[in-house]
């Protein structure tokens, strides 16, 4: 491959590109450009010769049409080692351009904003841009194609160093700027189809249609320290389609850095968390299981009473909590091994206490509480990926129904809602011993349900009697009624539907339980 000659350069981003122009320059390359940059590199002092005087034809419908002209897409695509499209680049007068320097209408940014029209976003949809980038990506054996200005500076060494850019750095960048389009599109497509959804996100049946191809983008936020283990590399990913809450949206402002598991308790505990946004409510999670969850008029209320409900768990958990955290919560902490603390926000006599511990992660969601999260849920499985619309529901009154002969009193009531509440983001098989507002013992993640009531009952530190149950799923015998009955549980709500419903509603009539069904699982594998 030749010496560079011929860069055309046209950005949206502007980052840097005075500098790169000017350092292209410098080294001989004739630059060719439109509109706004070509403006502000002549301001800057860098000769540019304009598209439209280069291909003889002006630019058209208010800028729609500016680059899509043989002589550009001509010098782009011709191949260097074909003598035929040589002799076509000299019969027609075209040159070759080595350099192609183009970023992106900012569709996503004109896409978030509140005040944007339908119109205003269909405007910056970039057409010549991506026509531009793929062409030159796709004969990225003789041109370089830049769409990030964080690859200038290595650009114009390689040029400097030895008259042009390598092939490893030119298919580099080719990749790069084919993921810059794909991704450009999956917006565009995502804003097009939020009039129709394409994934069932209003019916808890989900029988609405998905689509036949799905497109998701995702960009990387941070490498971690690990995946699940040490000797697994991992990474965080932003859904750059999101718009509810992410933890991409994470500041850290102290601590080691973040690993795969972190991510994961994070996640779970600020699920939980968001269940309660009228109380102050803490969430400690081991495993993404909550281990202990507790409702206050103080955090720090709310923190003892989550600690209470199994303190040997605790240790080494993840803590959630929905409002600022102060100093008072951090001496309720004392003596408790934490890996990670994420709020809203942190008090200033939190920060100086909790920055004495070296390793603990202190994570600030400012807007955690003030956004829902996305609709649906992307997991991954061998060779593929499940999609489904989020569990939104929860405690719906209008779908209970008491069907023991005793109804629940009051508050047996509120401390029902409070377990079913939490058992949702428990692993199945599930089963919480709660009061309201604490968690009194979880069974979480058994093969059977019966196994799961004598787990919770087996690892309160708490009194159990006197305490409510709540299943994620129907008791299919009455056995689990019968070891919650040995722990003192005086109130049941689970879905129902099971074929022997009736005599699981009867085990509780004769241990003068209340039982309540909820009529919908929450099954979380």
């Amino acid at each position: 491959m030749g010496g560079v000659q011929r860069a055309l350069v046209s950005v949206s981003q502007k980052d840097g590109i005075v500098a790169f122009a000017q350092g292209l320059h410098a080294l001989g390359v004739e630059i060719l450009s439109t509109g706004g940059t070509a403006q502000l590199l002549q301001a800057s002092g860098v000769p540019v010769i304009a598209v439209s005087e280069y291909t003889g034809f002006p630019e058209i419908l208010d800028g729609r049409v500016k680059t899509l002209h043989p002589r550009i897409h001509g010098g782009i695509l011709a191949r260097r080692d074909d003598p035929t499209h040589q002799a076509t680049l000299a019969t027609h007068g075209i040159g070759p351009i080595d350099i192609v320097a183009v970023n992106l209408y900012p569709f996503a940014e004109t896409m978030a904003r509140a005040d944007a029209s339908r119109e205003d976003v269909l405007e910056s949809i970039d057409i010549g841009g991506p026509t531009l980038v793929r062409a030159a990506a796709k004969n990225f054996a003789a041109v370089t194609v830049v769409v990030d200005p964080t690859d200038y500076p290595s650009v114009l060494e390689e040029i400097r160093a030895s008259g042009q850019v390598s092939a490893e750095t030119r298919g580099r960048l080719a990749q790069k700027a084919f993921a810059h389009t794909a991704q450009y599109d999956a917006l565009i497509a995502a804003y097009l189809s939020q009039q129709h959804p394409p994934w069932s996100l209003h019916s808890s049946r989900g029988d609405e249609a998905f689509p036949e191809t799905l497109t998701l983008t995702f960009t990387k936020v941070q490498e971690l320290r690990y995946g699940e283990n040490p000797h697994q590399p991992g990474a965080f990913y932003r859904d750059v389609l999101a718009h509810g809450l992410s933890l991409a949206e994470l500041q850290q402002l102290h601590g080691r850095a973040l690993s795969y598991t972190n991510l994961l308790d994070l996640s779970a505990a600020v699920g939980l968390v968001l269940e309660f946004p009228a109380s102050a409510a803490c969430v400690i999670v081991k495993h993404t299981n909550p281990c202990g969850v507790g409702l206050g008029t103080t955090l720090v209320e709310a923190f003892e009473r989550a600690r209470a409900c199994d303190p040997l768990s605790a240790y080494g958990g993840i803590i959630s909590v929905n409002g600022p955290l102060d100093g008072a919560v951090v001496q309720a902490m004392k003596g408790l091994l934490v890996e990670a603390i994420i709020a809203p926000g942190f008090t200033e006599e939190a920060l100086a206490q909790l920055h004495r511990r070296e390793n603990l992660r202190l994570l600030a969601l400012p807007r955690l509480g003030a956004l829902i999260p996305q609709p649906y849920e992307v997991r991954s499985v061998l060779g593929g990926l499940l999609v489904q619309a989020r569990d939104a529901q929860s405690w719906d009154p209008a779908h209970l129904r008491s069907v023991s002969k005793r109804p629940p009193d009051a508050a047996e009531w509120q401390a029902l809602e409070f377990a079913w509440r939490v058992c949702k983001h428990v692993k199945s098989n599930a089963i919480v011993l709660a009061h309201a507002g604490q968690t009194v013992g979880v069974g979480a993640g058994q093969m059977s349900r019966v196994d799961s009531v004598k787990l919770a009952a087996s690892k309160a530190v708490l009194p159990t009697s006197g305490t409510v149950l709540a299943s994620d799923a129907f008791f299919p015998f009455r056995d689990g009624v019968d070891e919650a009955a040995k722990a003192g549980v005086t109130a049941i709500v689970h879905p129902g539907g099971s074929i022997r419903d009736g005599e699981v509603v009867q085990a509780a009539d004769e241990y003068g339980m209340a039982m309540v069904l909820t009529g919908s699982r929450h099954f979380k594998h």
